[in-house]
């Protein structure tokens, strides 16, 4: 049985997943209206996965007999700048969530809940790669960026992006 403290941070969690879906949506929604439609795709499966890291976790909780409580869904702020602004967002929110991330798994260290610890394990290395990810293309929009040439060829890179559905077991 899950201990409050950490049943009250995961269903804390799927709210802030859900909420980071909502976030690459509104990301998704700038570059198409900058006609980046590569960086709207990337975006778009960024979305999903945090929709699908969302539900892993509502159905870890219900196997654990716990009630889920869904919290409110704040609106994106959806004021950008630049090109660059919601990469560096998006990286900011993903060292967000990996603190996030941390905490739950710390809750659960101190209760001896290894359970909750070894489903957490995956949602730990996966923060590593979001991370990993958002900064990596970073660094290429400042390489690249400022090039059109270049921007259109690392936009079609991002396009090339598959979903792949989350392969953690339950």
């Amino acid at each position: 049985m899950l201990d409050k403290k950490t049943a009250k941070l995961i269903n804390e969690q799927v709210t802030l997943e859900f909420y980071s879906a909502y976030l690459y949506l509104d990301f998704a929604n700038f570059y198409t209206d900058q006609g980046l439609d590569g960086f709207a795709h990337w975006f778009e499966i960024q979305a999903q996965e945090e929709r699908d890291h969302a539900m892993l976790m509502r159905t870890y909780l219900q196997n654990n007999n716990v009630h889920v409580e869904f919290g409110t869904i704040n609106k994106p702020e959806g004021k950008y700048k630049d090109l660059m602004s919601p990469l560096t967002a998006a990286l900011e929110h993903e060292q967000f969530i990996t603190k996030s991330i941390n905490k739950i798994y710390g809750a659960a260290h101190e209760e001896d809940d290894y359970r909750t610890m070894q489903f957490f394990n995956w949602f730990v290395k996966e923060q590593g790669e979001e991370e990993k990810n958002v900064d990596d293309i970073i660094k290429k929009m400042k390489l690249f960026g400022s090039d059109p040439k270049s921007l259109y060829a690392l936009n079609q890179d991002l396009l090339a992006r598959v979903y792949a559905a989350p392969t953690l077991v339950l």
